[in-house]
């Protein structure tokens, strides 16, 4: 099976589309429209909107944060959080349904589906191979042993019977180990094929013919990863470090904490427009 292009990313857990994943990592948001916003507020990010769309595509395809570049982010955002959340995520809506991402949706399933299944060899052609392999390794043991002097040639007289009796035995007929292969050439055919199916089953899942259901899958993953935030939990800080007081919310995942920090008016309204977005998608 090919690698993914992000090897590491199988166990990576992509919690959200573009909109919600920033807001998870404390408002560095990124995602806008131009018809949408003012275009000094591009000016002030740094970027245009084809850099803005690219970045998208980075977050809901490669499951990490491209925030490369971006300036200021943090400091514009923080007037009307809940205004420019439902923004963001209504622009991420709509390019979702651009040609463009659904040409990267394409590319990455198709970079992740499995390769064609390998046929093992037959019976015969292990027996042929098995004979080759031995008859080479015995004229390069032949020829060594024309070759070596008086110190080296007695080892390599030895080398050259065992070579020999390795094709013997390859040549034999009732070979024991190509009898085995034999019997259960038919088996191991059916279970590497039954492995292979399971594979493609696995990958139609992961990456359904309806890039929606890839998204929806991501905006699932976002509701669960901000599910029972408590806005109001106390902390402290130690050695310039804030720790929550609850040892149960200390031992929260980084997703859970991430939301926290972004703070009740950007997780909610992003979680409102998740649920709605789900419930549209079939």
């Amino acid at each position: 099976m090919r690698k993914k292009i992000l090897s590491t990313l199988l166990i990576r857990l992509r919690i959200c589309i573009v909109a919600f994943l920033l807001v998870l990592l404390s408002l560095f948001l990124f995602s806008f429209t131009v018809q949408k916003m003012k275009n000094d507020f591009l000016k002030q990010l740094g970027i245009n909107q084809a850099t803005a769309d690219q970045k998208i595509g980075n977050s809901i395809l490669g499951g990490y944060l491209d925030h490369y570049g971006i300036r200021n982010m943090k400091n514009i955002l923080l007037n009307d959080r809940t205004a420019v959340i439902n923004e963001l995520a209504a622009y991420a809506k709509q390019y979702v349904q651009s040609d463009a991402f659904k040409k990267e949706y394409a590319a990455l399933k198709e970079r992740n589906k499995p390769e064609a299944m390998k046929v093992p060899e037959t019976p015969e052609e292990m027996r042929a191979n098995l004979i080759r392999s031995a008859k080479e390794f015995v004229a390069g043991a032949e020829d060594n042993v024309k070759k070596a002097n008086a110190q080296t040639k007695k080892i390599f007289e030895q080398t050259l019977e065992l070579a020999k009796k390795n094709l013997k035995d390859a040549e034999d007929p009732n070979n024991q180990m190509i009898r085995s292969y034999t019997k259960n050439y038919e088996e191991m055919k059916k279970l590497m094929k039954q492995s292979w199916d399971n594979s493609m089953k696995d990958w139609e899942t992961k990456y359904p013919g309806n890039h929606l259901l890839y998204v929806k899958v991501r905006l699932q993953e976002f509701l669960d990863a901000t599910e029972g935030i408590d806005y109001n939990a106390a902390t402290f800080d130690k050695n310039d470090k804030k720790y929550f007081v609850k040892p149960e919310y200390e031992r929260k995942d980084s997703r859970w904490k991430m939301a926290f920090r972004a703070g009740k008016e950007a997780v909610e309204p992003a979680r409102a427009f998740a649920r709605q977005w789900i419930s549209e998608i079939h």
